[in-house]
C-alpha cells in the first residue's frame, strides 16, 4: 500500500517521510509501508522494511539514492536478493530495490545494476561477447554480483570491470574498478547493511565468441549447478571457499584438483564435519551440499544465522579454521545499532 504518515514514528522512519516528502508526490506515490523483506530474498526470510520503494528507472535511482544520503536516511539498497539475509526485526528506515536493468552492447558493455546476471549474460552472448558464461545461472543482480565479485569455475566478475559510475555522498560520478578494491568475494560495499555509496552501471570489457558456443559453454556450467545444488530456497553459497595448502591436504575425499590449488570448497569442510542435514527450525543444511543453507518452510532469519554458527564452530573445532560468510547479513540485527 501507499506509504501513510502515522503518529508514533520512529525518528529514522519520520527521516525518511521527511526527505520522501521534500522529492514531491511523485515518489512518494511509489512508496510502500512495512513490506516484508522475505518477499525480495532469495532465502525467503527477513521481517518488515519501514518504508519500500522499488525503481527501474536509473535517474529516479540516483535522485533517490543521492538525496537519501545527503540527508541521513538509513537506506539499505537490495537487487536480486540472491546473497542476503534479513534480519527477523527488518529494517527501519528505507529500502531501495533496484530494478533498473537496462543493458547496452558496444566497445564496452554498459550495464545497469538492477540487471539480472543470467539476463546479462544472455544478451552478451547473443552478441557474441564472451567472459560471462560462468554466470548462466547466478541468481540476483549484476550490482550484488559486483559487490561480492561474484564468480566461479575459476572466472569472476571483476576481472571484467573496466569502470563504475557510483553515488556517493551525495553525488553521482564514474571511477575506475580499482575504487571498489575487489578481492576474493570482496569488495569496499562489503561492511554492512548500510553504505556511504552505491553502484548505479558498470561497463564491462568482454571478448569475442561464437553465440552458439558460448551458450553451449553457459548450459554446461548451469547443468553443472543444477546437479549439485538444491532447489529449495537459499542465499546461494553461504560460506567463502578456504586457501589453505596444509588444510587441503588432509580433508577427507577432497578432489586432486581441489588439493593442487591449495583451496577448500567450504561445502567439503562442511560435510567433513557432519553438518550435512543439520537443522534449526525451519533452516537445514542442505543434504546435497554442505554449502547451501535452505529454507524448508517456515525458517526465520534468526534459524539461518543460529545454524550458520554452528557450522562455523563444529570446522573450527574439527579442523581449526574460522568459515567466513558470503551470505550478507542486512537489516536490524541485534546489536546492530538500529534506529542510531
Amino acid at each position: 500500500m501507499p506509504i501513510v504518515s502515522v503518529s508514533g514514528l520512529s525518528p529514522a522512519t519520520d527521516l525518511v517521510d521527511r526527505t520522501l516528502r521534500a522529492l514531491g508526490r511523485g515518489v512518494q506515490a511509489l512508496v510502500q509501508s512495512a513490506v516484508p523483506l522475505a518477499r525480495c530474498s532469495t532465502l525467503r526470510v527477513g521481517g518488515p522494511a519501514a518504508r519500500f520503494v522499488s525503481v527501474s528507472d536509473g535517474a529516479l535511482l540516483a535522485d533517490l539514492l543521492c538525496v537519501a544520503q545527503g540527508s541521513s536516511v538509513r537506506l539499505l539498497l537490495l537487487g536480486g536478493g540472491s546473497n542476503v539475509c534479513p534480519a527477523d526485526a527488518g529494517f527501519d528506515g528505507l529500502v531501495i530495490q533496484n530494478r533498473c536493468g537496462r543493458i547496452e552492447i558496444g566497445d564496452a558493455v554498459c550495464v545497469e545494476t538492477g540487471a539480472a546476471l543470467g539476463r546479462l549474460f544472455q544478451q552478451a552472448a547473443s552478441a557474441g561477447r564472451s567472459g560471462l558464461e560462468f554466470a548462466a545461472g547466478i541468481p540476483g543482480s549484476v550490482g550484488g554480483a559486483l559487490v561480492s565479485n561474484a564468480g566461479a569455475y575459476r572466472s569472476c566478475i571483476g576481472d571484467l570491470l573496466a569502470d563504475l559510475e557510483i553515488a556517493e555522498a551525495g553525488r553521482v560520478r564514474r571511477v575506475g574498478p580499482e575504487w571498489l578494491q575487489l578481492g576474493y568475494r570482496s569488495s569496499r560495499l562489503r561492511g554492512g547493511s548500510e553504505q556511504s555509496a552505491h553502484l548505479l552501471r558498470a561497463w564491462l570489457r568482454l571478448g569475442l565468441g561464437d553465440p552458439a558456443g558460448l551458450f553451449r559453454a553457459g548450459r554446461g556450467y548451469q547443468e553443472q549447478r543444477l546437479s549439485k545444488q538444491p532447489w529449495l530456497p537459499s542465499a546461494g553459497s553461504f560460506f567463502k571457499n578456504v586457501n589453505d595448502a596444509a588444510l587441503a591436504a588432509r580433508v577427507p575425499d577432497l578432489p586432486p584438483r581441489f588439493v593442487e590449488a591449495g583451496v577448500i570448497p567450504a561445502g567439503y569442510l562442511s560435510a567433513a564435519c557432519g553438518c550435512k542435514g543439520l537443522r534449526v527450525g525451519g533452516a537445514q543444511v542442505s543434504p546435497r551440499h554442505g554449502n547451501f543453507i535452505v529454507n524448508t518452510g517456515g525458517a526465520t532469519a534468526s534459524d539461518v544465522r543460529t545454524l550458520a554458527d554452528m557450522v562455523r564452530s563444529r570446522v573450527f573445532d574439527a579442523m581449526g579454521v574460522r568459515l567466513e560468510e558470503e551470505a550478507l547479513y542486512v537489516g536490524d540485527w541485534p546489536g546492530s545499532g538500529a534506529g542510531s
